[in-house]
């Protein structure tokens, strides 16, 4: 189906069905309810889900095929923002060819850093990248934050092309030549995608469940699955297999006459492409665009979510990904109230003692949380999240097996 094995057709419907029944599956508690806390089907967590699950897709490609690691893949994240930022503010409110411009924008501006970065390998390219990036955070934050000509007359770069440390922000002023400049209540115009606002959701009631059902995150949803499948494609393909060489011995490839060096400048730009288009998409959900998202710590974050998932597999990015901010957003939220109220039941003095046991681990201390799971899989799961999912099915598998009778035990001796 779709080009696919049948391996790979069962990993893409299986992404299919989980963000297609995402507001289900991440609403497993009741409204009210003590364990509320820890659902995450409301839409702007889960539009970071399939956003960063892209982010992760792309650098996966690069980091996964090649062994090549970016320490400044958070340079193109930012640059499909801005990108899509003046696509709103120039042109329209319509998501996709301010998506389009994220993508070719941020395309090339890896092929400009990859032909540098390229000619070193192993940590003397991951320093090169870094330092990219954070050149492309100070240009953001201030030599591109000021306009040298003074204001113009539309107002267009009075903070410069990026806002600084504000951000790029639409305004009532900006032209807009292909769409209203404001509504008609006087407001500025949210993206939309040919009329429909990625901001509206409806609501569905079940008992004391609620389940949101979002536009614009349902709009994300279906990018990554094409972006899922095509990097499924690029794994598969002989393209992924040179990749895979480069991977394995560089050079021992070179000394076959091949030159790897178009293959890895390949990787770098699809990679750099796929980090723009998440860019593009946070700027479609919430139109902003600041340098933070060029920092140093927003690069280590894609890092972080692939090797969590599962560096080289097709799902594991999605899954660190999904991991991540599920943390950042959930166990940051949990303060000490919270926990009393769990505990309540519990004596006085013993209450007091778990939650000051459980409290540094969550709130603001859910770096360490994450410090930890990270430590644990790095030591006993190598292979990252997949892995720990291809032991627990091997065990069952094994157990199965061991209550099953063999053939040979059923076929009586000659």
């Amino acid at each position: 189906m779709f080009g696919l094995d049948a391996k790979d057709t069962r990993i893409l419907l299986l992404v299919f069905v989980l963000t297609m029944a995402a507001p289900f599956i991440l609403n497993p508690f009741p409204e009210g309810s003590a364990m509320a806390q820890f659902n995450a089907g409301y839409p702007d967590l889960m539009q970071r889900f399939v956003i960063f699950g892209i982010f992760a897709i792309g650098f996966n490609i690069l980091f996964g095929l090649t062994g090549y690691l970016s320490f400044g893949h958070a340079a193109f994240l930012g640059v499909g923002s801005y990108a899509a930022m003046w696509m709103f503010k120039l042109l329209g409110m319509n998501v996709l060819p301010a998506l389009a411009l994220s993508i070719v924008m941020s395309g090339l501006f890896a092929v400009v850093i990859g032909y540098v970065s390229l000619r070193r390998s192993g940590i003397y390219f991951s320093i090169l990248t870094l330092a990219f990036a954070m050149m492309s955070y100070s240009l953001a934050y201030s030599v591109l934050a000021t306009d040298m000509d003074g204001p113009d007359q539309q107002g267009l770069l009075q903070k410069g092309l990026t806002g600084g440390e504000t951000g790029l922000q639409l305004t009532l002023d900006d032209p807009r030549i292909m769409g209203a400049q404001a509504t008609a209540e006087g407001n500025i115009p949210v993206p939309s995608l040919f009329g429909m606002e990625m901001r509206s959701a409806t609501d569905l009631n079940v008992g004391d469940w609620v389940f949101t059902f979002s536009a614009g995150y349902y709009f994300c949803a279906f990018i990554m699955l094409i972006a899922f499948y095509l990097s499924i494609r690029i794994f598969r393909s002989p393209f992924g297999m040179m990749l895979r060489a480069v991977k394995s011995n560089q050079q021992r490839l070179t000394y076959t006459g091949l030159n790897p060096r178009p293959y890895t400048l390949a990787a770098f730009v699809i990679s750099g492409m796929y980090a723009g288009l998440a860019g593009g998409l946070m700027v479609a959900m919430d139109p902003l665009a600041g340098p933070e998202r060029m920092f140093w710590t927003a690069s280590g974050e894609v890092v972080l979510m692939t090797i969590l998932g599962g560096v080289g597999t097709l799902i594991g990015p999605v899954l660190g990904a999904g991991a991540i901010k599920y943390m950042e957003n959930i166990l940051s939220k949990i303060n000490s109230d919270i926990l009393h109220s769990w505990f309540a039941f519990l004596p006085d003095g013993l209450e007091d003692l778990v939650v000051t046991m459980i409290y540094p681990f969550i709130g603001k201390g859910w770096h360490l949380t994450l410090g930890i799971i990270f430590m644990l899989v790095v030591i006993f799961l190598p292979g990252g999240l997949v892995e720990g999912g291809q032991r627990i099915r091997a065990m069952f598998k094994g157990k199965k097996a061991a209550e099953k009778p063999s053939d040979a035990a059923k076929t009586p001796a000659e």
